[in-house]
């Protein structure tokens, strides 16, 4: 008979915990499907009301420019009203179309002003809640995954979520040795809708983009439904998590939580109290040009300490610690680089910086990122909001920066519509995601700091002989 307990995961090695096969699962699999079947038509036409909606604002828009109205006062309330009407669907509906707000709310900062402004509020709410799962469905889970004496492991569980994300929420709770402890329970049922809900705003995404202020969100959600099998089994994120918790354990810098326990969906692990990195706004310019400094430090610094790129780099999973360190949790997703990360990578990066576009072009093209003819100086223009901030001692990121690079990025006729001959080798597809995420999160802090410093530490390939 298998162990019916939890399953501690070995860090010093860091092996990957399995979860125990359980019978019970097959019949809350199947329970799951029949809601989901139930609620499909519900969530579709959830979904479904986006655009609706947004026409019928339009509409009532026009009859009160009509009717005298100010043009600029008709227009914020529309955007306040289209925001708070695409974040409230997105955020209940959970799964896949909370995701993909999440996903989309790292962009906020490229998104015009007029748009930005109504939206910014509802953005950073979606990052953080969700409406909760029901206590009784909570400890369903957990009597399932972790057996019927589960609370025997905890001296105190907490029934309010603490947090709450797209396939999950976090519950804060005390383990049986006194360590303040959050509890991942994983929504019944997360995976078909995860699937789902994605399915559906693929299918609409030529109306959501009205929505979002334009932006093209067909790449957004082919990745996101390209990674979502990797998210919903929690011990492949037990196995991550507990691997960098060793590489940084005892960091003057970083604090990953050690894990404690976990299976496919559920894991224990650490708490980390912490205010996350999207509050930061209200920090001193020093403090968000600190803190902009560690977040760029950790993206760079795991892949060379622990093999691992932490590869979602929305601010809500990077943790401001009282002791002045950056926790960082959430690791679902990951790209993982045993050597570190790719030595080319800082090679062009830095060839780039000192203007040679001959030599761009030729080592990108050896790397697989250039297929077709393409002239060599477009090619190191298209580059540019890359390279820019590598080539000075210190960089400011504005929101206004990451928008005219966004927008020029996008443009499939810039540089002679060298965007459109770009190709992405499948080992680069989550370094891209991290680094344009993680441009947009210091663009969100306005953080101004020398990260060229970072550079030349921590990615191999781009310091040069001369030491720089």
């Amino acid at each position: 008979m298998p162990d019916d307990g939890p399953v501690v995961p070995e860090r010093a090695r860091g092996g990957r915990p399995t979860r125990p096969a359980r019978s019970a699962r097959k019949d809350d699999d199947r329970a799951s499907d029949d809601r989901i079947a139930r609620g499909g038509l519900r969530r579709s036409a959830r979904l479904a009301s986006l655009p609706l909606g947004f026409a019928g604002r339009s509409a009532l828009g026009l009859g009160r420019r009509i009717g005298g109205a100010p043009a600029e006062q008709v227009s914020e309330q529309l955007q306040q009203r289209a925001a708070e009407q695409l974040f409230k669907v997105l955020g209940e509906l959970k799964g896949g179309a909370m995701k993909f707000g999440q996903a989309l709310s790292v962009f906020e900062s490229v998104l015009p002003d007029d748009v930005a402004g109504p939206y910014r509020e509802q953005l950073a709410r979606l990052q953080d809640s969700a409406p909760p799962m029901p206590t009784s469905r909570v400890h369903a889970v957990l009597a399932r995954e972790l057996g019927p004496r589960w609370r025997d492991d905890f001296s105190s569980f907490s029934a309010q979520p603490a947090a709450a994300a797209s396939i999950g929420q976090v519950h804060r709770a005390v383990w049986k040795d006194g360590r303040p402890v959050a509890v991942k329970v994983q929504y019944p049922g997360a995976a078909d809708a995860l699937r789902s809900d994605l399915r559906q705003i693929g299918r609409m995404s030529k109306v959501i983009s009205p929505l979002a202020g334009g932006m093209d969100v067909q790449p957004l959600v082919d990745e996101l439904t390209e990674r979502v099998t990797e998210e919903l089994d929690y011990t492949l994120e037990a196995g991550a998590q507990a691997q960098a918790a060793a590489g940084f354990l005892g960091d003057p810098e970083f604090c990953v939580p050690d894990v404690l326990a976990s299976t496919q969906r559920v894991m224990v692990s650490e708490w980390v109290e912490g205010r996350a990195l999207n509050t930061a706004a209200d920090l001193s310019q020093e403090e968000r040009n600190r803190l902009g400094l560690l977040y760029v430090r950790f993206l760079f610094a795991a892949p060379a300490r622990v093999g691992l790129l932490h590869a979602d780099p929305h601010p809500g999973n990077f943790k401001i610690l009282p002791d002045g360190r950056m926790g960082v949790i959430d690791f679902g997703l990951v790209a993982r680089f045993p050597d570190g990360l790719p030595p080319a990578m800082g090679r062009i990066l830095r060839v780039a910086e000192n203007g040679d576009a001959r030599e761009t072009a030729d080592q990108l093209r050896t790397e697989g990122f250039i297929v077709s003819d393409v002239d060599a100086q477009d090619v190191l223009d298209y580059l540019a909001p890359f390279v820019e901030p590598a080539a000075v001692p210190e960089f400011e990121f504005t929101r206004d920066w990451m928008r005219e690079q966004f927008v020029r990025v996008r443009d499939v006729r810039a540089n002679n519509g060298v965007a459109m001959k770009i190709n992405l080798p499948p080992e680069y597809l989550l370094i891209h995601r991290v680094w344009l995420g993680g441009l947009a999160v210091l663009a969100q802090l306005n953080a101004r700091a020398p990260f060229n410093a970072v550079l030349r530490e921590l990615l191999p390939g781009y310091a040069d002989a001369d030491g720089r």
